[in-house]
């Protein structure tokens, strides 16, 4: 079973005015950043400047739907 490690960085500002973001890993190895608002969530994989970005309405849906 790959082992999956997560980092977070949190801005050293009001969270409502700043993304925290999560850096996922799978053995070792960056499957990308999970970046969260207030407003969605945005996936940016490994390696590019963009993203996927998701409202927190449409996450909902999704999860109860997929999880």
């Amino acid at each position: 079973m790959a082992r999956h490690d997560v980092y977070f960085n949190i801005p050293q500002r009001a969270l409502g005015k700043a993304d925290v973001e999560f850096q996922v890993k799978r053995d070792g190895t960056v499957l990308g950043t999970l970046a969260v608002s207030n407003g969605s969530i945005v996936w940016f994989p490994r390696g590019t400047s963009y993203g996927y970005k998701m409202g927190w309405a449409k996450f909902d849906e999704l999860m109860q739907k997929e999880a």
